[in-house]
């Protein structure tokens, strides 16, 4: 009993579960809860808010809170200007939310607050956040693309220098790539956090079982299980920090292509 009692499903942690609102709020039919998932991009987003406000103090000598917003805008903007130029400035304000939004989610999905009986819910592991933000960026590239360019943007699709008759299969194949964008990029961040929690959730069942399976090797692999969560949780926290700035870059990358069609 005890060994089935230390039973750990990894998968549980991502269940989107309504925390109130599910009788009464629907739209068009559908029910419209507010879940576990919608508690913490709310989290989110007031964290981001918070985090602003405090660096908007515009002292002479900045204190650490500003420094750390002007220290964070500084590192979107040069990423902006190195790769826009000087038209990226424009899109601090959009990449630094979006930087700030999913860092602030990765790092909050990995606090140890199980231990005081909460559950930290990480949305970014679900494709269905990730997904929205990345066809928001998406839409972005193509609202400027063809603002900027008109019909001319479809030259994206055809690199400079291509032969006449390779025309029409380069454009297809460009087209579909182009097209993936907004999957894949939804889909990296989406998998890399899935895949941390998973790991750390199995570990911990090893750790469980271990002590629970008593004297022998049990308490070994315990420890050692033990150990590796320690690892695993500092790699996980440079993860979380790697690809909220991953996700940023591409998206800057992709704002390149619709401000300069290279």
């Amino acid at each position: 009993m005890a060994a089935e009692a230390g039973k750990v499903d990894p998968m549980h942690q991502f269940s989107i579960e309504p925390l109130f609102g599910t009788d009464n709020w629907q739209i068009a039919g559908y029910h419209i809860p507010f879940t576990n998932s919608a508690l913490w991009m709310t989290i989110s987003a007031v964290a981001l808010l918070i985090f602003v406000a405090g660096g908007l103090k515009r002292q002479l000598v900045p204190g650490r809170w500003q420094m750390a917003v002007e220290t964070f805008t500084g590192f979107v903007d040069g990423m902006l200007a190195a790769n826009i130029g000087p038209n990226g400035k424009k899109y601090v304000p959009y990449i630094f939310s979006l930087f700030m939004f999913i860092l602030f989610a990765n790092f909050f999905g990995l606090l140890p607050l199980g231990v005081v009986g909460v559950h930290a819910f990480t949305f970014t592991s679900h494709f269905s956040a990730t997904g929205v933000l990345s066809v928001m960026a998406f839409a972005i590239v193509l609202i400027v693309g063809f603002a900027k360019h008109k019909l001319h943007f479809f030259s994206l699709f055809v690199p400079h220098g291509t032969p006449l008759i390779m025309i029409p299969l380069i454009f297809c194949i460009e087209l579909v790539s182009f097209l993936v964008r907004p999957f894949s990029l939804g889909l990296r961040l989406f998998v890399a956090m899935m895949a941390g929690h998973v790991l750390l959730e199995v570990l911990s069942g090893f750790v469980i079982n271990g002590i629970n399976a008593g004297v022998g090797i049990g308490p070994v692999v315990s420890l050692l299980s033990f150990i590796l969560m320690v690892a695993i949780c500092a790699l996980e926290l440079l993860v979380a920090a790697i690809q909220a700035y991953v996700f940023a870059l591409l998206t800057s990358l992709y704002l390149n292509d619709a401000e300069n069609l290279h």
